[in-house]
């Protein structure tokens, strides 16, 4: 079975769950930035957890399938069309062959899924199907006429799953390890203001416009490994939390990182949206076993 694109949008991709491990190499890990979502699209339809869909940015993808098939469309919350008719949001929908499905502009939020039973069977490459948009490691980016290859589905639809409950409040901060680069407690500073995501901003990093932090130190660091979620901070001394195609190397201090359970709400983030951090609490130690 093929899936004949038509339109992508502003920006279309296909992701799994990364390629963690190969940043010994300098290639970032990728995978959906809303992973909980992309989750979601594939438990629907029925494929494994590591099944490949589609991102997409803003709504504008629109596809076609040659033979019958299974789809799900999850995250941003946006119209659904196929041959012109709404359907569901988070669930699972039967797409006739040569039929159109259509993804609108979200309502809210800003990345969409679009899981087909089987998974988009493209070639992985180290062990992936993501695209890297640093690197451009993987796939390449989805453009219109495109066709892709789908799987074979492993089994039948969910008729019924749970959507992810929305986090509401700020995100969740980890004291990172160059706050003697700051004046003063730089994570209080930031848990004290309030910021708004620039245009900037893409699947690399969540670029933040507020209150600058002060440095002390003159100069830069060499360069060091740099994690999932991390907070760093140019010498314009606003805040950039990196996600998922991040560079696995940076010489700017690193003064927090997102907690991993708060990185799906970057992603979904728009430009103007406020952000407010807050520190996150110590996890509770085990208890002793006997």
């Amino acid at each position: 079975m093929r899936l004949h694109v038509l339109a992508a949008g502003h920006l279309t991709t296909v992701q799994d769950r990364g390629r963690p491990g190969w940043a010994h190499l300098g290639v970032p890990r990728a995978g959906a930035l809303d992973a909980p979502a992309a989750d979601l699209a594939n438990r629907l339809v029925g494929n494994p957890a590591d099944a490949a869909v589609l991102e997409t940015t803003l709504g504008g993808l629109a596809v076609r399938a040659s033979a019958d098939c299974w789809v799900a469309v999850t995250g941003a919350e946006g119209p659904v069309l196929v041959d012109g008719r709404p359907r569901g949001h988070a669930r699972a929908e039967r797409l006739p062959a040569g039929a159109l499905l259509e993804l609108g502009t979200p309502r809210r939020g800003v990345r969409s899924y679009l899981a087909v039973a089987g998974g988009i069977a493209v070639e992985p490459v180290l062990g992936s199907r993501s695209t890297d948009t640093l690197a451009w490691v993987g796939p390449p980016r989805v453009e219109a006429g495109a066709v892709l290859p789908v799987g074979l589905p492993p089994g039948p639809p969910a008729a019924l799953d749970t959507p992810r409950p929305g986090r509401p409040g700020p995100l969740r901060l980890h004291p990172g390890p160059r706050a003697d680069w700051f004046a003063g407690d730089p994570v209080a500073a930031m848990c004290h203001a309030a910021y708004t995501v620039e245009e900037a901003s893409n699947r690399v990093g969540l670029r933040l416009a507020g209150p600058p932090l002060e440095r002390v130190r003159s100069g830069e660091l060499p360069s060091e490994g740099m994690v999932l979620g991390a907070v760093q901070v140019p010498p314009s001394g606003r805040p950039v939390v990196f996600l998922a195609d991040h560079p696995v190397t940076g010489g700017y201090p690193v003064v927090a990182v997102v907690d991993a359970g708060d990185l799906w709400r970057c992603a979904q983030l728009r430009p103007g949206d406020e952000v407010r951090f807050s520190l996150a609490r110590p996890a509770a130690a085990a208890a002793p076993t006997r």
